[in-house]
């Protein structure tokens, strides 16, 4: 875990250093953060923790017969 602590200039450089750490993130390790967050906060609400996750959409195509 890194424990470097950071002073920044200004709100606007604070906030464009957090934006390029979040993009150095692979794509499911940002996704599952997300998730993360989400289950902290309905928990914090009081509510279920079996908050629904992302749904995927099947979707089958038949070939028409020759």
């Amino acid at each position: 875990m890194d424990k470097r602590i950071t002073r920044y200039d200004s709100v606007e450089s604070m906030n464009a250093a957090a934006y390029r750490a979040w993009h150095r993130l692979p794509p499911g390790e940002r996704i599952r953060a997300v998730m993360d967050i989400t289950v902290a906060t309905y928990a914090i609400k009081g509510q279920a923790l079996d908050v629904p996750r992302l749904q995927r959409t099947l979707v089958r195509l038949q070939r028409p017969a020759r």
